[in-house]
């Protein structure tokens, strides 16, 4: 049967891949807890529809941090995406750019900045890892910015890499086909290091983890122009400080699930984070999003648009391209009925009226 929704393509996907690509995908920490409840605590969220509104016409449309949205999904940064088809990035940004909406390109994609750029049309971000040696860090971004990116997304949660049992009982062996061309010409051959491997987040080359602190996050605002956005923030307290330092994003996500296991979700955190925040910084939620009510209540309690990974991977290995695009195309179109059920005729009209949260989700640690 025609796959109908995001499950169906995660059946599809899991048939199809080689076992040990899977595991990579769809894996978290430890007893992976939080890869379930990253989804499960969307239900404790309760949706608030109103009667008699007009809803004849419907807008989806919206921007983040000046970059504009035919509707609000973000396709968020991951690496090795030729495990899932071997177009990879570029069948993703092709979709992206024919449904209206941004890829946020990684450090350890396939494809490079430049490829992409090349190919396709469509404004992108860019996700610049860390290393020890700035250098390359700076090299990076100004890659980024010539090739016309429209913000960075700073992940600030993975300096460490997590405990993925999966692949510790089963290492994936990345084909030698799969290269990190981001990589080549920022001043690896500088620092001799071993490429990140399966179980080695990319964080690992040049120099090892290192111990990211606010001082690294004040460098990198000062370094560029581009709008900043941190990924991986999920309290009160670090939105705060994030605020403090001028970034004009923030990106409430436990990283998928796959750097601590037992730790709050996304959306249970989205509403402490939106409430320090106070308007200051523009807010996306990531981790668990599998429906299009899912990104309605992340709007509700403050977000402005969700990113999606593993769904966006999941059409990627079905289908390529298409199959990334029939992903966007359900998105939208729950997006846009439930939008006509609600009330809710336009982005701008959704607030917090809209859902029942669980009252201490508000609340921050004494």
């Amino acid at each position: 049967m025609e796959p109908l929704n995001v499950r169906d393509y995660e059946a599809l996907a899991r048939a199809k891949m080689e076992e040990t690509a899977w595991d990579y995908f769809a894996g978290g920490v430890e007893d992976e807890f939080s890869v379930t409840e990253n989804e499960t605590a969307f239900r404790q969220v309760k949706l608030r529809p109103r009667m008699l509104v007009d809803v004849t016409q419907r807008d989806l449309s919206t921007t983040v941090v000046g970059t504009p949205l035919a509707f609000p999904v973000i396709l968020a940064p991951t690496t090795y995406q030729r495990l899932a088809h071997p177009d990879a990035e570029l069948a993703v940004a092709r979709a992206a750019a024919a449904m209206g909406v941004v890829p946020c390109l990684g450090t350890g994609n396939h494809y490079s900045i430049e490829e992409i750029a090349a190919e396709v049309k469509v404004p992108l971000w860019f996700q610049p890892y860390w290393y020890s040696n700035r250098t390359i860090i700076e090299r990076l971004v100004r890659r980024a910015e010539d090739a016309g990116c429209r913000a960075l997304v700073a992940t600030v949660d993975a300096s460490y890499p997590g405990r993925r049992e999966r692949q510790l009982r089963r290492k994936l062996i990345v084909p030698p086909d799969i290269e990190q061309r981001n990589l080549v010409g920022i001043g690896l051959e500088e620092h001799p290091v071993t490429l990140p491997g399966a179980t080695q987040p990319i964080i690992a080359a040049a120099g090892g983890f290192i111990a990211l602190t606010w001082d690294d996050i004040a460098w990198l605002r000062r370094l560029t122009r581009l709008p900043l956005l941190i990924k991986g923030i999920l309290t009160a307290e670090d939105a705060v400080m994030a605020v403090e330092h001028g970034v004009e994003g923030i990106v409430v996500s436990n990283h998928g699930a796959r750097q601590v296991d037992t730790v709050i979700s996304s959306i249970e955190a989205l509403p402490e984070v939106a409430d320090a925040v106070g308007g200051k910084a523009e807010l996306v939620l990531d981790s668990g999003v599998r429906r299009g009510t899912d990104v309605l209540k992340a709007l509700a309690l403050g977000a402005r648009a969700v990113m999606i990974g593993r769904p966006f991977l999941w059409g990627l290995a079905v289908g390529g391209e298409a199959g990334v695009r029939q992903i966007l195309e359900i998105f939208r179109a729950e997006i846009d009925t439930n939008m006509a059920q609600l009330g809710r005729p336009t982005i701008a009209s959704i607030d917090r009226t809209m859902v029942k949260a669980p009252a201490d989700w508000t609340r921050t640690a004494p």
